[in-house]
């Protein structure tokens, strides 16, 4: 997936939440091409532009998390979560995920391919 589709633009700061071994590698590198800038972890206590989070089956629960990606989230920033496609370990169903993203305040916009391994759900924050 080219990093500009995901709606990050040159010069922003990207969180990143939910990193593990599994993760592609290649759509981070890209990301980080793209903005210019290195992925920030949970603990940068700054305003960030957007968020990634790689999110698998047995992480622990989805809301909290969802609801912990907003903690730096700037207005009109969006969250990407990023699941292990159909098939693959940690397979997260489409339904877990619409129904966890109203309970921590966003909405789901659209869902494509981020790599071979993993699909990208866009979630936007509702108006505060």
């Amino acid at each position: 997936m080219d990093a500009g589709k995901l709606g990050f633009g040159p010069d922003t700061v990207i969180q990143e939440l939910g990193w593990d071994e599994d993760v592609d590698e290649e759509l981070r590198v890209e990301i980080e091409r793209h903005t210019g800038n290195n992925l920030v972890d949970g603990d940068v206590g700054d305003v960030v532009d957007g968020v990634i989070l790689w999110w698998r089956d047995g992480d622990g629960d989805l809301v909290d998390e969802l609801v912990g990606s907003l903690q730096d989230l700037a207005e009109g920033g969006s969250v990407w979560l990023l699941t292990p496609k159909i098939g693959r370990p940690g397979y997260v169903p489409g339904a877990d995920v619409v129904e966890a993203a109203p309970i921590a305040g966003l909405s789901t916009t659209t869902t494509s391919s981020a790599s071979a391994e993993w699909a990208a759900t866009r979630l936007t924050a509702h108006k505060r």
